[in-house]
């Protein structure tokens, strides 16, 4: 009976640990880190866990219902004293107010500016109210590399990183920058961004490959949201050079404040008639599957989150070598790397895959399987893990 009864005890620990209630605060867009947090939540909800969303609107990627699904829209006042409404307060509120009423376990925040410091200040807030809620905090990027160095920011992202329980990371190179950036005391753990097979995957579109390339051209994808970043006119430069050799089709994904000036350039450059710029898409996946190539001559990427997405669809990628690239994408294997603004050198590498059908089908194959390395399968057990570590580590501070 006393081995029974201390079974159950731990029968009940795990279950604890196991079914976990979770609010996850993301920017609710097209961007990684939208998507990332959003495909985090619905798989985490899938295996059972309860997952809130506290955010300022509906998650492009929140598209289906689940009994373990929660939204909680944050409502932002219109008073007319303030020239710009005060979001990081009217969030704190509703993290406070999410976590005293659904009694969460644990708070995971994405991008730190102003997410990782809007959570520390509600964790303090229940602090008074007798509430522990652990707080992880996951940085994508931009949040580091690009907002996160202005000297305005970065006392404040320096401390709310070193406040927050768990830090994650979605690659190596992210770390490094992190912690040659800003003075973390806190441990950087890695868990890089995942695909959902069950989603991406190569589908039979014949038919729309044929409507888009009725000539049997090859077709070249970029998917974006046209930031400067993404140096989105060096795709039709780098496409311009394809096209002069090899008869091929452009397809522009997306939209941003670069997409003028990318059409721009197809008209000058007299392409215009081989490039669709078809805007933002929720069926990326179809898509990519009737793509040959994926174009990410980016400046910088913390992961590559699309190129991902199209290696899953066997689309290689031809991408720069910057960031955490070169973690996802395989030099000569599942496509190739060159410089940042090495037109020539992508356009040959392009060239090299797409010229031959057999070679062609080769890279398609070795981009599918790196892909499934990144099978969300095998990440959401890390996160899994780390919450459980996180609670417990916060539980014995207690």
């Amino acid at each position: 009976m006393q081995w029974l009864r201390v079974h159950n005890i731990i029968t009940n620990i795990f279950v604890i640990l196991e079914e976990m209630k979770i609010g996850i605060v993301c920017y609710p867009t097209f961007g990684g880190s939208g998507v990332v947090a959003t495909e985090l939540g619905k798989a985490l909800a899938s295996t059972g866990h309860e997952i809130h969303f506290i955010t300022y609107s509906q998650p492009a990627r929140l598209d289906f219902f689940s009994e373990n699904l929660y939204y909680h829209e944050v409502a932002i006042s219109q008073y007319p004293l303030f020239d710009f409404a005060p979001y990081e307060s009217a969030l704190a509120s509703k993290l406070v107010d999410v976590v005293r009423f659904e009694k969460l376990d644990l708070l995971h925040v994405h991008y730190a500016i102003p997410h990782a410091s809007v959570a520390y200040l509600a964790k303090q807030i229940l602090a008074t109210q007798g509430i522990n809620i652990p707080v992880v905090t996951t940085l994508h990027g931009t949040d580091i590399t690009l907002v996160g160095k202005d000297k305005s920011f970065n006392p404040v992202v320096t401390f709310s990183i070193n406040q927050s329980d768990g830090v994650t990371a979605v690659s190596e190179n992210l770390k490094q920058q992190t912690l040659e950036s800003f003075e973390i005391k806190r441990n950087i753990q890695v868990i890089p961004n995942f695909i959902d097979f069950t989603r991406f995957h190569n589908k039979s579109k014949e038919h729309f490959k044929r409507a888009i390339a009725p000539g049997n051209e090859r077709v070249i994808t970029h998917t974006s949201n046209f930031r400067k970043v993404k140096n989105t006119e060096d795709v039709v430069r780098i496409f311009q050079k394809v096209n002069e050799v090899l008869p091929s089709k452009l397809l522009m994904v997306g939209d941003g404040p670069e997409r003028r000036n990318a059409e721009e350039l197809a008209r000058q450059l007299d392409i215009s008639h081989a490039v669709r710029f078809l805007g933002k898409q929720d069926a990326i996946e179809e898509i990519l599957s009737v793509s040959d190539l994926f174009l990410m001559p980016s400046s910088s990427e913390s992961f590559g989150l699309a190129a991902l997405e199209a290696m899953a669809c066997h689309v290689p990628v031809i991408s720069t070598n910057t960031g955490g690239l070169p973690e996802l994408n395989r030099h000569g294997v599942s496509g190739f790397l060159s410089d940042i603004g090495d037109v020539e050198d992508m356009a040959k590498n392009a060239l090299y895959i797409l010229e031959d059908c057999d070679r062609l089908l080769k890279f398609k194959e070795a981009a599918y399987k790196r892909a499934q390395e990144f099978d969300i399968s095998k990440i959401l057990p890390m996160y899994e893990n780390y919450y459980e570590e996180v609670i417990r580590q916060s539980q014995n501070k207690l």
